[in-house]
Order: structure tokens, then C-alpha cells, then sequence
């Protein structure tokens, strides 16, 4: 659909003042094999009839709310407390979402100094940068941190990050032709006898993901020392809500952490905007891209916020930059300070046992029944893969026809999530339809 408020009066005044006798000639530096000829847009419509047919189409739209979710695969449903939107939707803050000078005013300075502050208590690295844009550009800037500090020309990549954040990383690195090797995960993990057999000291680093896309739980401290063993960076990909009941990626020896905060305070809303957190050691502090706020005192004595570095192309001689990232994701690093702030260390610890209590009760349930059964042996948070009998695809859209969203399908398997949000009405409804399912194959056969 289209709306041209020009008339065709205006428009050939445009094209006169231009110097051109058709529209076509606006075009005609483009090269032919460039144009794409079925591209036939319908007659403009009028300003009425355009409002009445985006209407009609967001009529199309259900929010989440209005289905039984299990889905997560890196965007998940989780209580926001009211703090939150009422003050990121206040103008000081609304208005300035991704500040170019952030140094003109101490309140944002500061609520980027706590964002940092909380991210380096969640990872248990000693610096955070003011954010990223989200949790796959975040692991990308990672690696190629590693490439940058170790100068050598390879990563290794978990197969259990997540896709999305595999396919960045192998973006990034077709740009900085930087070599990526993939490790096969095993049961869902990422093995650690791989991992020994295809790090070599030309690697710069190793990502790995807690919890793994697949839901299952690493052990982080041994893969943090087989890179260490051949002079590479160890990288961890970490959910936040996870970081507040295990071991932080900093305690077990990982050089730089890094994720998604969408979960903190975040809708899940066609899939974003989100924001992406980096955090390191201090040795790696001048290897980090985008800003750093800093806390300083004025020529009072009082306390006082400050950019302590900006290591962007747009400060430096650009063959010194960090990264291209030219700004941060300030408001949504600001929802993710009120929604840590609010919540605190017990909430964020009682959100995430909850989660795991109704995922471990659901996924019990389900291996009860004839053809489902949990993939992999691997411990596991709120996430897990589930065996499912016949097509994964045929039995999602069978569940949707009963009012549940019952994962991602993965191919051969199911991937399900619980949250906080998950009720246990919600939980029974689902194995009530799985179990309906079970007994008629025919419906979720390929």
C-alpha cells in the first residue's frame, strides 16, 4: 500500500525543477540489473483508506498476553514492574534514547554509571561499557576485542550459541577477515575434548554460551582454561536473569561476558529493540568498544559523572578505534538499571528459580507421555529441548489451534520455555494437549 500526498501538479512541478521529464529519470543512474521488474506497487490510496487498512491489518496482531507462551529461544516473556515504563517514558529520558553527548547531563551519565555497575555484579567482571545494541552484535564486538588484543586471525564458536548471534559473529569476521571454527555441540554442551582439539595458538578467542541456546547448562571454568591454554580470550554469552543463581562468568575465569538484556525489564516486542552488555577484565578495558562512564568529583568536591573513555572512530584515529558502534542503547539500558534496581539481587534470584521450578515441572510431565522425552541429559535452567512424536512444525500449529504457543521447533525437536510468567494452569493445559496429541499421531504426523 501506498500514501503520495503530491498531487500530479506537484509532482511535475518537482520534476521541472529538477531538470527531469519522468520519474523513471530520477532512476536512471541505478543499473538495469539492479531494478527489479516485478516490483508493481497498487494505486496511492487516499489518507482515509490507507488509516482503514492499517487498521485492518493490526486487527491481525494477538499480543502475547492473549496466547499460553512457551517460547523464548533468546526473547522471553517476563514480569516488568510499572517503575519501569513510567520512568523510561518520562521526556528527559524518552527523548535522548541513544545520546551523542551524554556528557551534558549528569542523570544520564549516571543511570549509564549504574547499568555498567549492576552488569559488572551480575558477571562478575571487574568494567562494563555504557551498552551495545544487543546480545549477538555484543558477542561479535567480543571477538573481534580478542582478535584485536591477541592479533591473530581466528575465533572458535560454540554450535550451542545462539544462531542468530553465530550468524553476526561470521559477519563480522567475513569483514575483518578473521577465520571462524564452529565446535559441534554433544548433548546439547559444548565438549570439552573439541574444544582442546580445535584451539591452536593462531585462535584469539572462544565463545560459549550459559545457558546454551538449547536451554542446557555449561561448565564454564574448564573451557575457560582451554583457551587460556593456547593464549586466547575466553568469551562467555550469558543470560542475565541466569547470572543471579550461577556461577558468574567472571568467578570461573572468563575474560569478557557478554549477552542480551532483554530479559531485564524488556518487552518482547516483535523483537526489539533490545540492548546488548559487554563487560571484562581491567586488562581488557581499553579493548572495549563504544563508552565507558566513569565517577569523578567537581571543582567542589562533589560527586560527579563523567565519559571516561570513548574509544569510537569518531574520538580517535579510526584505525585505533575499538569498533564502529557510534552510540548506546541508552533507554533500553535504562529500563534494564530500573528493572535490576527494583527487582534486586533476591527478586532476580526468585524470578529465576520459579522459572526453572515450572520448566523442570513441565518438561517431568511431558516425558511422561508416549513419544516426548527431554533431548539431552544436560542440566538445565528454564529452557529445554523436547523429543517430540512426529513433525515438531505439525505439532506446534496443532498446539496453536488450542490457544498455546508450544515453542520453536528445531527441526527434529521442540524447544520450550517457562518463565515467571508461566502459570500452572497454563503448564496443565499444555500437557492436557500434548497428551490429546499423543494418543492421535495422525495429526503431528510429517
Amino acid at each position: 500500500m501506498a500514501y503520495l500526498p503530491n498531487t500530479d501538479a506537484d509532482r511535475r512541478s518537482m520534476l521541472d525543477a529538477v531538470g527531469a521529464r519522468r520519474i523513471e529519470d530520477l532512476f536512471s543512474s541505478v543499473p538495469a540489473q539492479l531494478l527489479d521488474p516485478r516490483l508493481d506497487l497498487p494505486p496511492a490510496l487516499s489518507e482515509q483508506e490507507l488509516v482503514a487498512d492499517l487498521e485492518r491489518l493490526a486487527a491481525r496482531n494477538r499480543p502475547l498476553s492473549a496466547w499460553e507462551s512457551f517460547l523464548g529461544a533468546g526473547v522471553y516473556r517476563r514480569f516488568i514492574p510499572a517503575i519501569v515504563k513510567a520512568t523510561i517514558s518520562r521526556p528527559e529520558f524518552y527523548t535522548a534514547y541513544t545520546p551523542y553527548q551524554a556528557e551534558a547531563s549528569q542523570g544520564t551519565l549516571q543511570t549509564i554509571f549504574e547499568f555498567q555497575t549492576m552488569i559488572c555484579a551480575l558477571t562478575g567482571m571487574d568494567v562494563s561499557n555504557a551498552s551495545l545494541y544487543d546480545g549477538a552484535t555484543a558477542a561479535a564486538e567480543a571477538l573481534m576485542l580478542a582478535v584485536t588484543h591477541t592479533n591473530r586471525g581466528r575465533v572458535a564458536v560454540s554450535a550451542a550459541i545462539h544462531p542468530e548471534a553465530l550468524g553476526v559473529i561470521q559477519t563480522y569476521a567475513r569483514g575483518r577477515n578473521v577465520e571462524v571454527d564452529v565446535i559441534a555441540h554433544r548433548d546439547g554442551v559444548t565438549p570439552l575434548d573439541a574444544v582442546r582439539a580445535t584451539l591452536t595458538t593462531e585462535h584469539a578467542g572462544l565463545i560459549v554460551a550459559q545457558p546454551t541456546f538449547f536451554g542446557t547448562l555449561e561448565e564454564l571454568a574448564p573451557l575457560a582454561e582451554a583457551a587460556h591454554a593456547v593464549g586466547a580470550l575466553a568469551v562467555a554469552s550469558v543470560d542475565p536473569i541466569a547470572c543471579s543463581v550461577l556461577v558468574p562468568p567472571g568467578d570461573a575465569g572468563f575474560d569478557v561476558a557478554v549477552g542480551d538484556g532483554q530479559p531485564l525489564g524488556i518487552p518482547a516486542s516483535y523483537g526489539g529493540p533490545h540492548v546488548g552488555f559487554i563487560a571484562s577484565t581491567d586488562a581488557l578495558v581499553r579493548r572495549l568498544p563504544g563508552r565507558l562512564v566513569g565517577m569523578s568529583v567537581d571543582h567542589a568536591g562533589r560527586r560527579a559523572y563523567t565519559l571516561t573513555l570513548q574509544a569510537r572512530e569518531q574520538h580517535i584515529r579510526r584505525e585505533k578505534a575499538t569498533s564502529n558502534i557510534c552510540t548506546n542503547h541508552a533507554l533500553m539500558a535504562l529500563a534494564a538499571t530500573i528493572y535490576m534496581a527494583k527487582m534486586g539481587a533476591g527478586g532476580m534470584r526468585a524470578v529465576a528459580e520459579v522459572s526453572a521450578q515450572r520448566a523442570h515441572a513441565l518438561a517431568s510431565r511431558l516425558a511422561e507421555l508416549p513419544g516426548f522425552g527431554v533431548a539431552f541429559d544436560a542440566p538445565f535452567l528454564w529452557e529445554f529441548t523436547l523429543r517430540v512424536p512426529g513433525d515438531p512444525a505439525r505439532l506446534v500449529e496443532a498446539m496453536r489451534e488450542r490457544g498455546i504457543v508450544a515453542g520453536l521447533p528445531l527441526g527434529d525437536a521442540l524447544l520450550v520455555c517457562c518463565t515467571e510468567m508461566t502459570s500452572p494452569a497454563a503448564i496443565e493445559h499444555y500437557v492436557a494437549a500434548a497428551r490429546e496429541l499423543a494418543e492421535r499421531p495422525q495429526q503431528v504426523a510429517v
